[in-house]
């Protein structure tokens, strides 16, 4: 019988999807990729194959999870299988640069970036940012990795040189404008089935937590919009929102076979948009949709149904 496969590394992020899944009565299986092996002479089971594989799993110890991930989603992918955010969405997971240079493709406004791999490197690049706030973040990220405010180079330099520098896991520092919000807050677009599902407002004036999860905590005292504070972020789903960058940001999933994901940005005091974050192992906030009555999690589950049933009409010819 063709099953729903979960391929993963965090427990905690899957549970209310398995919750979901039983709740519609779907035959699932849960594929924890922090180790294991894969026989390339073997064929992969009949079902849809549901990666949320996620870029800062090695802050939980698994660090090679993703490349094994990228083995076996490439084995699946070799025999034809139905992937959900398939090897090419696992490559966005993983870069930030590739995010942008494929935002900047579509028409899509980020904050001016610049990838920088060695200390000496980092504050030569700074220099391209003096006399403004900036930000630093790690290329492979998720969870905030590597967020920094500074205003000067004098005190990027005094990070970079100490012992709190941290080294990102692919060697690549993103130096970035910091783009200031006059409200305090972000939004985030989720998509399922690579359409707009709902937008998340994420309130940044008592602190900031990039991830939405109600099992999430962030230990980062700075992020792209919020000052110091380190206390949880506040979410309130934007019902009615409609914006010309929705239709921006499905043009680019679809180019890019990226079937459910969150998209974040923020809107300085100009009201330009910047979008700096696709996050392809997105999360949903509970509290924020028991209030609007739309839950993700469930529509995700309905969606790996539908799919499910066209793999087995297809096996049954």
């Amino acid at each position: 019988m063709s099953k729903i496969y979960v391929i993963h590394e965090n427990s905690e992020w899957t549970e209310h999807l398995f919750k979901r899944l039983e709740e519609l009565n779907l035959p699932y299986e849960d594929w924890n990729l922090v180790n294991g092996t894969v026989d390339l002479a073997s064929v992969p089971p009949e079902g849809v194959f549901y990666s949320r594989m996620s870029a800062s799993s090695h802050t939980r110890g698994h660090r090679f999870a993703p490349e094994f991930t990228s083995a076996v989603l490439s084995w699946l992918e070799h025999h034809g299988r139905v992937v959900i955010n398939g090897s090419r969405v696992l490559q966005f997971e993983l870069s930030k640069v590739l995010q942008y240079l494929e935002l900047e493709k579509f028409g899509i406004k980020t904050p001016r970036t610049i990838a920088a791999v060695g200390k000496d490197e980092i504050l030569k690049a700074a220099k391209e940012f003096e006399g403004k706030k900036f930000i630093t973040k790690h290329n492979r990220a998720g969870k905030g990795l590597g967020v920094q405010l500074f205003t000067s180079v004098e005190a990027l330099q005094h990070y970079v040189k100490g012992e709190s520098f941290e080294e990102p896991v692919d060697g690549i520092t993103l130096l970035q404008d910091y783009i200031e919000s006059p409200e305090s807050f972000i939004t985030r677009c989720e998509f399922i089935d690579g359409k707009f599902f709902y937008a998340l407002r994420v309130d940044t004036s008592e602190g900031f937590e990039l991830c939405p999860a109600d099992a999430c905590t962030i230990d980062d005292l700075f992020c792209p919009v919020g000052e110091e504070n380190s206390k949880p972020a506040k979410f309130q789903i934007r019902e009615g929102f409609e914006h010309p960058v929705i239709e921006k940001y499905e043009r680019l999933l679809a180019a890019n076979h990226i079937k459910i994901a969150g998209i974040e940005f923020i809107e300085d005091k100009h009201g330009n948009i910047f979008t700096y974050d696709i996050n392809t192992n997105t999360n949903y906030n509970s509290e924020a949709e028991a209030a609007s009555g739309k839950y993700g999690m469930l529509a995700v589950s309905e969606y790996l149904e539908r799919e499910l049933n066209k793999v087995a009409e297809t096996v049954e010819r």
